[in-house]
């Protein structure tokens, strides 16, 4: 008996150890944790100092808005977004979340989700959950639910987005006055660093092409900021935190500037993952596994983006 009592502590403080949001501290300090799977994480500061999340620093905890970057479908990016919302849960209330995966016109969907008053299938179906909902996103939702806090549906549209990269920013003028009100009051397309690097990141088609997918891109972007602006306009006293793509947020490009345009006095922080840890970035930092590579072959790199270039072909757009 006391040899299985012995066997079984020892696997539950092993357990609790390899726990990365009880980062291990040495003096009150943070330290290095290993990285090796897909569900480990590292926090770590701009200059690479590990932080414990039961230790933020008040740069993370004053800010207005925290934009959490994510590899999409990573295992160790979406664990560590449900437990910082839930570190910051156990210092305030005062916190919303605010997710690319879900779009305005479904903000209704959502609050009745949270108000018990629909199921999850319904959630899932009429809100247009994304694929991974339940195996990555559904830890967020449900925690944000138990505890009684604001889920903003931040993006636009997606069949509103994709005629914009088929057809140009023009497109919004043909929206009726429903449709446009899902999409930022002011999608702005002008030269900008954020539109030199997503140029510099398209390989294929015209410059013609390539600027109307720039308008697609950017329209995700800034309504997704101007989402999150007011509704601290509305509720100036919460924290936003809001998780998307990477691209969408790192360096303090996309959805940040998109946020800093609209309301410079507010204090915006950026944390994305990161392959390896610097001592020179420019955001947070969170250390996990890079995902595996993609495509080794070129011919399967081309028939995968032939695939993706006739996706949405059979929609209509006004």
């Amino acid at each position: 008996m006391q040899r299985i009592f012995i066997i079984g502590l020892t696997a539950l403080l092993t357990a609790c150890a390899n726990q990365p949001s009880e980062q291990a501290q040495g003096d009150n300090k943070a330290v290095l944790s290993p990285v090796t799977t897909y569900y480990d994480y590292q926090f770590a500061s701009a200059e690479g100092e590990p932080i414990a999340l039961n230790q933020l620093p008040s740069a993370l905890i004053d800010a207005d808005v925290v934009l959490i970057g994510e590899w999409h479908t990573h295992s160790a990016v979406h664990r560590f977004q449900t437990d910082f919302l839930k570190a910051r849960l156990a210092d305030s209330k005062d916190v919303a979340l605010s997710m690319e995966q879900f779009t305005r016109q479904h903000q209704n969907v959502i609050d009745d989700y949270l108000a018990g008053e629909i199921g999850e299938q319904v959630l899932m179906s009429d809100a247009a959950a994304w694929p991974n909902y339940q195996s990555d996103y559904r830890p967020l939702v449900e925690l944000a639910k138990s505890q009684g806090i604001d889920i903003i549906a931040a993006n636009a549209p997606k069949p509103v987005v994709q005629c914009i990269g088929r057809n140009g920013i023009d497109y919004l003028e043909k929206l009726t006055p429903e449709e446009r009100q899902w999409i930022a009051d002011d999608v702005n397309t002008s030269d900008s660093p954020y539109k030199e690097k997503f140029m510099a990141s398209m390989h294929h088609g015209t410059p013609e092409q390539t600027e109307k997918q720039f308008a697609a891109q950017v329209t995700w972007d800034e309504t997704m900021a101007d989402s999150i602006v007011k509704y601290l306009n509305e509720n100036p006293d919460k924290q936003v935190i809001h998780v998307a793509g990477k691209f969408h947020t790192e360096q303090g490009l996309g959805t940040a500037a998109s946020i800093l345009r609209r309301n410079a006095d507010l204090n915006v922080v950026v944390i994305t993952p990161v392959e390896s840890l610097s001592d020179a970035s420019e955001d947070y930092q969170l250390q996990v596994l890079s995902p595996p590579t993609r495509y080794v072959k070129q011919e399967n790199r081309m028939k995968a983006y032939k695939k993706l270039s006739h996706r949405g072909k059979g929609l209509e757009c006004k």
